[in-house]
Formats: C-alpha cells, sequence, structure tokens
C-alpha cells in the first residue's frame, strides 16, 4: 500500500443543509490519520522494527477507537439517538461508513504483516510456525508448555451445564471441537489464553525465533484434552465498550470511578475478531453468545490482535532499529550549576521535548522538593505513567512539610485506574489531592513552586503542551515553558483556585482559559487577521494542533480565508475542515505530519498585520486542540509567548519547521485525499532537523559562541486571485 493517498469517505447521504460540503467526517477523518500510520509501516526509510512497531501502533488505534468512539455511536443506534454529526450524517450512517472503512484497513494491515513477517525473516526475526523448529527445539517447546504454559490455562466445556464465560476486554482465546475417543461425542471447548502471559514465547537459542502463544496451545492440545480428537479449533478476539461517562449527581468520584471500572470490564462487546478458517458451527456458537446488535464482526486469515506485535520489537536489533537518541539537557541550567530557579528567574526557557530532556521537569520539581525556600507547591497530574519521578517528588516534597496540591485528573481515558493509585499514595504522604470538576476534565498541564526569597515571596511556573509522563515525552513532542513572570504565576494561582474551590478567576492577564473564554479570546485573535486583510495588510495565521472538529472555530476559518488571510495548519490527527475549496477556504492549507516521534505540541500564531513569521506576531502555546470537548468540557489553557528568545524558537525555528517538512508530511485536499508531499531537492525531516540542530532558548552564552543553529527560511505562498 506504500505511496498510496489516504482518503476520508465522504459520499454520504443527501444532505439538504450543505453541512457535509463544510466539514469532513471526524470519525473518518480519525480513520484517515491510522491509515498514515499504517503507511509508515510500509515506508522503507524507516528500519525494519520501526515499521512493525508502526504496524502495532495502527492496530492499538483501532482498538481504542471501537472501545470509545463505535462504542458510543453504537449506544445511539441502541437509544434511537438520531443526533446528526457535523457533516449530516446519523449514528447508523456513521457505523456503515465506518465499517467499509475499517474492513479496508483491516486487509490492509495483514497484508503489511505479511510483508513484513516475510521481510523480518530475511533479516533473522522469525515469528515461526511450531512445525517450523527442528526437533530439538519441538522437544523443548513441548516440555514449556506442560510446565511452565499448561498450568495456568483453565479449559472450560460449552454446553448446557456450562454457560458460556466472560471474557474480558481485548480478551484472546481459542475454541476447540473435540470428539471424544470412547463414546464419539463431540465436545466444544473455550480456552482463555492469559492476558499474564506474553503473547510471543523466544525461543532458546541465538536466532530471533518467536512462536505465538496460540500456536503453541493448539500444537500441543493433546496434553491438554487427553482421550479427545482436535476435529477443529479457531482462535478469537473481542473488544468491549470501555467508556466511562460520568453522571452529573456522582457526590464521590472516587467511589464511582472505581465501581465504573469495574464496569467497564464487563461493557458489551462492540467487535468480534476471528480466524475466517474456524469452522462455522464454532463461528455460529460465538456469533450467538457474544455478538449484541449493533456489534461488528471481522474475518481474517492473519494475525488477530496487531497491536500485540510490538512484542517483536524488543528483540535486540540495534541494526533494525532508529539509532539510538539522547535527548539534550537545556544548556542555561547548567551555567547556573543546576539550579532551575536561577536559570528561570534569569530568563523565561522552553525546552522541546523529545530532543530536549524531561528530566528538567523532573529537576524543577525535585529542586523544589529540597529547597528548604520553597513553601508551595500546586500541580496538574492528567497523566503520569506507571513509575513518575513526578509522583515522587510530590510525595518528597510533602514529607519534607510543605504544602502540596495535586490536581488528580480521574477522568484520563484508561488511566483512571492508575490515577486512583497515585491518588492514594499522595493522600498518605500529606498531599492535598483534589479530583476537579465533575462536569470537566482538567487537562491544563500546569505546576508552580512557590519560593521564599530574600525580596518576597516568588513564584515559578511551568506550562507544557503535553503530559507529565516520563515514557511518553521520550517520543511526543511537546513544550516545556518555564517562566517567573508574576503576571503568569498570578493567572496560575487563580486557574489553581477555580479548580480547587471553585472560584471564578477574574482578569486574568496573560492567560486564557476553557470553558470560560479561550474559544472567545481565539474568535478575537482570527476576527483581527481578518480585519489586517480588508484593510489592506497582511492577515496571517500558523494553527498547529492535534486535532480540528469543532464546527465554530472551522467557519471563523472559512470567514477568515473569505477575508484573504492566508492560513497555514498542521493538523496530526482529526481534521474535519476542508481545505482548498473554492469560494469557501481557497487561502487555507492543511499538512498532516507523522513520523518517528508523535506531533502533539499545540502552537497558535497570528500576524498582527504582518506575514508569518514576523517579529510582532501573537505567538500562543496550549493545552488545548480544537475540539468542542476542549472549549467546552475541559480545563483547559492559551499563554502568550513574549520572550523575544522564546518566541523566536516557537515560531521561526518549531513551527517554521514543522511547515518545511517534505519527508514525513501529507497534505489533505477539499476532496478528503491525504497526498505524502514528496520531497524536492532540498529534502527537510522536521524529526532529523531538531535532533541534530540545538535549540536558542536554554542555551545561555553557548549560544552566542555558537553558529550551530541555522536559520530556516519559508517559501511564502502567494495569496490566490479570485
Amino acid at each position: 500500500m506504500a505511496d498510496q493517498p489516504t482518503q476520508i469517505e465522504h459520499s454520504g447521504p443527501a444532505d439538504q443543509t450543505g453541512s457535509a460540503r463544510r466539514y469532513f467526517n471526524r470519525e473518518l477523518s480519525w480513520l484517515a490519520f491510522n491509515d498514515r500510520v499504517l503507511e509508515e509501516a510500509c515506508n522503507p526509510r524507516h528500519p525494519l522494527l520501526e515499521r512493525l512497531r508502526f504496524l502495532s501502533i495502527s492496530g492499538n488505534n483501532l482498538d481504542e477507537f471501537f472501545m470509545v468512539r463505535v462504542a458510543g455511536l453504537v449506544g445511539q443506534v441502541a437509544e434511537q439517538v438520531e443526533e446528526r454529526s457535523a457533516d449530516g450524517r446519523t449514528p447508523g450512517q456513521q457505523l456503515a461508513a465506518i465499517e467499509r472503512a475499517v474492513d479496508r484497513l483491516n486487509a490492509e494491515q495483514q497484508q503489511v504483516w505479511s510483508d513484513l513477517r516475510a521481510e523480518l525473516a530475511a533479516n533473522g526475526v522469525v515469528e515461526a510456525n511450531v512445525e517450523d523448529l527442528d526437533e530439538a527445539n519441538q522437544a523443548w517447546l513441548r516440555e514449556h508448555f506442560v510446565t511452565q504454559i499448561f498450568p495456568v490455562l483453565t479449559p472450560q466445556a460449552l454446553d448446557p451445564a456450562h454457560p458460556f464465560p466472560f471474557i474480558p476486554n481485548k480478551g484472546l482465546s481459542l475454541i476447540f471441537d473435540l470428539k471424544r475417543r470412547s463414546d464419539g461425542k463431540t465436545v466444544r471447548e473455550l480456552v482463555m489464553l492469559p492476558a499474564t502471559m506474553p503473547r510471543f514465547l523466544r525461543i532458546a537459542g541465538d536466532k530471533g525465533w518467536y512462536v505465538a502463544l496460540e500456536k503453541i496451545v493448539v500444537a500441543f492440545a493433546d496434553k491438554m484434552f487427553p482421550g479427545y480428537d482436535v476435529r477443529g479449533s479457531g482462535l478469537f478476539r473481542i473488544i468491549r465498550d470501555s467508556d466511562i461517562e460520568v453522571e452529573e449527581e456522582a457526590e464521590d468520584l472516587v467511589l464511582y470511578f472505581r465501581t465504573a471500572l469495574k464496569r467497564r470490564r464487563r461493557g458489551q462487546v462492540i467487535r468480534l475478531e476471528t480466524s475466517r478458517l474456524m469452522d462455522k458451527g464454532l463461528a455460529k456458537l460465538l456469533d450467538d453468545n457474544l455478538l449484541q446488535e449493533g456489534g461488528n464482526k471481522s474475518s481474517d486469515d492473519g494475525f488477530l490482535g496487531i497491536g500485540d506485535l510490538a512484542a517483536l520489537v524488543d528483540e535486540d536489533r540495534p541494526d533494525l532499529k532508529f539509532p539510538a537518541f539522547t535527548p539534550r539537557f537545556p544548556e542555561r541550567i547548567r551555567e547556573h550549576n543546576g539550579d532551575c530557579f536561577a536559570a528561570i528567574r534569569s530568563k523565561d526557557i522552553v525546552v522541546h521535548h523529545p530532543y530536549e530532556s524531561f528530566e528538567v521537569v523532573i529537576a524543577f520539581l525535585k529542586q523544589a522538593a529540597q529547597d528548604p525556600d520553597v513553601v508551595a507547591i500546586k500541580q496538574t497530574l492528567y497523566r503520569a505513567g506507571k513509575q513518575s519521578a513526578i509522583i515522587n517528588a510530590l510525595i518528597a516534597a510533602a514529607e519534607a512539610g510543605k504544602s502540596v496540591t495535586a490536581v488528580v485528573e480521574l477522568k484520563a481515558r484508561f488511566d483512571e485506574e492508575q490515577n486512583l493509585l497515585w491518588a492514594s499514595a499522595l493522600e498518605r504522604a500529606g498531599v492535598q489531592v483534589v479530583y476537579g470538576f465533575i462536569e470537566w476534565k482538567t487537562h491544563a498541564k500546569i505546576s508552580m513552586v512557590v519560593r521564599r526569597e530574600p525580596d518576597g515571596f516568588r513564584t515559578y511556573c511551568h506550562f507544557g503542551t503535553g503530559n507529565y509522563h516520563p515514557v511518553t515525552a521520550r517520543i511526543y513532542t511537546d513544550l516545556s515553558f518555564f517562566t517567573a513572570d508574576p503576571r503568569a504565576s498570578r493567572d496560575a494561582a487563580q486557574l489553581f483556585n477555580y479548580i480547587t474551590g471553585y472560584v471564578e478567576p477574574e482578569q486574568l492577564e496573560l492567560l486564557s482559559m476553557s470553558p470560560r473564554d479561550m474559544r472567545r479570546d481565539l474568535i478575537a485573535l482570527i476576527d483581527h487577521e481578518i480585519a489586517e486583510a480588508r484593510d489592506g495588510r497582511t492577515g496571517a495565521i500558523w494553527a498547529k494542533m492535534n486535532s480540528l472538529v469543532d464546527p465554530a472555530m472551522i467557519e471563523k476559518l472559512y470567514a477568515a480565508s473569505s477575508a484573504g488571510v492566508q492560513i497555514e495548519l498542521v493538523i496530526r490527527g482529526i481534521c474535519c475542515l476542508r481545505p482548498g475549496v473554492a469560494g469557501l477556504s481557497d487561502n487555507i492549507r492543511v499538512k498532516s505530519v507523522v513520523g518517528r516521534f508523535l506531533e502533539h505540541s499545540r502552537i497558535w500564531a497570528f500576524g498582527n498585520g504582518d506575514a508569518l513569521p514576523n517579529d510582532k506576531a501573537k505567538v500562543f502555546i496550549s493545552s488545548a486542540d480544537w475540539m468542542p470537548r476542549n472549549f467546552d468540557r475541559r480545563v483547559e489553557y492559551m499563554l502568550p509567548i513574549q520572550n523575544p528568545t522564546v518566541h523566536d524558537q516557537v515560531l521561526e525555528q518549531v513551527m517554521v519547521a514543522n511547515l518545511l517538512d517534505n519527508e514525513q508530511s501529507w497534505e489533505l485536499d477539499g476532496d478528503g485525499h491525504y497526498v505524502r508531499i514528496r520531497p524536492d531537492d532540498k529534502p527537510f525531516n522536521l524529526h532529523r532537523y531538531f535532533m541534530t540542530n540545538p535549540s536558542l532558548s536554554g542555551r545561555g552564552t553557548a549560544l552566542k559562541n555558537s553558529d550551530a543553529v541555522p536559520k530556516l527560511s519559508l517559501h511564502r505562498r502567494a495569496p490566490r486571485e479570485d
């Protein structure tokens, strides 16, 4: 499938309102993004195991899509909800379109796996069948099955005396059709493959040979079913509804989520995946016992559970992976002997992850925990990971007698259980844990440290575009902004008071926040660009985000385009805006960057009367995408960047590099096609550039003594003429 354009399916029902001509469907746009992820598994510029990683990511993405988005649509159909999407489709029509797109995506995933499996085998990483092994390894495997696998398995008979067992979400199981030798009776047995066991077993020896768990169980079924002949078997897998809806009357969020997490595990089966070679009788048995109205079914000849292929990426083959990369630590903090507060006090700093180490954020909080002059720490926690130095620093600070407040978001999807554990650990250490609003998620990433200094109390703030998560910080591109600006500090304090005490902020000096005023402030910024263009000056907008869905913002961008404002959008994932449509979006260009790192930072720039980039441009970083949930149902922030050095880095380095990239970028047209941009005589890879070129901010005196940061230049598009 390499080099094929991905497309958002947009042919659909007749739409009297014309909305289908103005918007792409949200769900189908997401599937088109997953197509682009899958395309990277075919990209010959990537090492072989990295291509396999992209394939596994596409599988995990699709699982989550069914667990949340498809589950929501199935629920709407069941409740006979006829509310149409922005492009005019009913829930049922969306499900039908999704099924067509997913069937195609499944077939492409299996073909990619078939191709990669052959290439991996040629390079010594073999996903083998049991019969491919030599006699010695088969004997070893049989012994391993008997001693290490068989004791963990629990065969369950399927008959009127034994009801069909409950299978957990993403559960992988085998079903057997057996014939008892003593009387010829047919018996059907189900064997769930425990999630605690690895999907692949590495065969002992120097060669990188792996055998899937289900193949081992089938090969040695005689050990599990003595006295029976195996007439047939089949592998299947289920996806359950895993979304959690928070009821407004839920008074105790902790109790609610502990109960809701148990309910999630028993959610409706949304998708059933089976082996196409499965006996029809066994297949019908599964359908009758698992599929409910609205559920989706797929049958494949290939590998079920594409996401599990990530286990093979762990093979120790550096020659088949991206070259190792070590993030840099900001030089200006080193110049201050590692004193984060002294460095921030002297000048604002922006850190560009993952090229610059997330360790600086951890160092900031560790120093706060250990500094006797620090009196208080306030921290939002959306996703912190399973092994978090951030949590440990907050615990250490509380145990040292400091006032520590942690806003723990229990509604961070799929991290709810981990966040409950962190909340308990923090409370035991004396941290004041707050869970925020019942109906809104706290998605803003902010940390503030109050320190006693000779001239009074000073507050140091960290504003992030990404999570306080040390693992994702190594693969997500995000910005960390450190400042001691009193205006930012006062605004951050008001934001925390709003979350912890519902105290409505007044007269914010720098920040805009959702759900209070961010959409309004963004619309005002776009209106200013429209006015500049209509007055004969240049109107220009650059915006980088993960998703663009909000109809009000899309309509405002259409109005800006019609006024002659030049708009460049870098949107990694969902984009419901149709770019380049005559009379609607002539002056809007949309691109998506998919590569070694996952583009995650949110950056918005407004030309302020001149073409971008320019010194007077208004530049903002944010925790929010342009989606209704970010504007209406989440606590988010938007912060202007006013320090000249940081302003230049964010606008003239990060944003320009995103627009220049021509090696891992796709351009979206008005018909829904994403076409890969082909490098010209000047190939430019955004991620490679930042891996090899130190950034501006945080370099201190090193910047004055070096010309290592090349000046990026962007060829500006001429305005279209009517």
